[in-house]
């Protein structure tokens, strides 16, 4: 059986939910749909955003209105949901939240951005290491870990379509990637980079420049999985294709 999952940044649940999001999401029949940004608060969410037939809904919250925020919608009820991974500076951004499926847990991401300071550089840089140890020691209760979610850095040169012309800015930084080096030699696996190795392959673009058009852009979104679970992967994707946010969805397809 095939078990389709979904992860998208979408830059605003209700901007994104007048473009099409729910008609695309039920068309496509995901058994799960992570979406990171939702920049809404617990007494923003409506019937229509939260009671989607044949789905279970689950919403994480940042403090700050019309900021941050992470959902899932999901076909299967999950055993246990958890908002955060327990550093209050860190969970009441509502940057995460995790699924366990039982199998595996589905960790829906979204990882802070460090541009606009040398404070919020830094944060995101603690958050990191925070969810890196929060992960090794899932490890070693046993437990199997996909991480999906808006990373917001380009992990490789061919990551991004002009690697020369950011190596000072974050997103490109020498610790930022450092950092992704360090999560794979952990034991997690990039899932697109298993089927497709090719460069041109983006997941977000900078809305001021045209550059959706143009195809300049940086692959910052992602599944990750531990690498005991490879052997049930299926597939992975990105679908370029589909419009209503700065970023598309990326995809992960499992053998269950």
């Amino acid at each position: 059986m095939k078990f389709r999952i979904a992860s998208w940044n979408v830059n605003g649940l209700r901007a994104i939910a007048k473009k099409g999001f729910f008609e695309w999401k039920e068309k496509e029949k995901y058994d799960v749909v992570c979406l990171q940004e939702t920049k809404i608060g617990a007494d923003q969410l409506t019937k229509e955003l939260m009671e989607r037939k044949g789905y279970t809904s689950y919403f994480s919250h940042a403090e700050k209105k019309g900021y941050s925020g992470v959902a899932i919608y999901t076909r299967e009820k999950p055993k246990q949901i958890l908002n955060g991974f327990g550093i209050a500076k860190f969970d009441n951004e509502g940057r995460t939240v995790i699924a366990d499926y039982g199998d595996f847990l589905l960790a829906n991401i979204y990882f802070p951005n460090g541009k606009a300071s040398p404070e919020r550089l830094a944060y995101k840089m603690e958050f990191y290491e925070a969810f890196l140890k929060y992960s090794q020691k899932l490890q070693k209760e046993g437990k199997r870990l996909i991480v999906c979610g808006d990373f917001n850095t380009a992990h490789k040169e061919i990551d991004l379509a002009h690697p020369k012309d950011n190596h000072k800015i974050s997103g490109f930084l020498p610790q930022e990637r450092d950092w992704m080096d360090r999560f794979e030699k952990a034991g997690h696996i990039d899932t697109f980079r298993i089927y497709n190795q090719k460069a041109n392959n983006y997941t977000w673009w900078h809305m001021m420049t045209n550059a959706r058009a143009r195809n300049v852009g940086w692959r910052i979104d992602y599944f990750f999985i531990h690498k005991a679970l490879e052997k049930i992967t299926d597939h992975a994707s990105i679908e370029a294709a589909v419009l209503g946010s700065d970023h598309c969805p990326v995809t992960l397809t499992l053998k269950v």
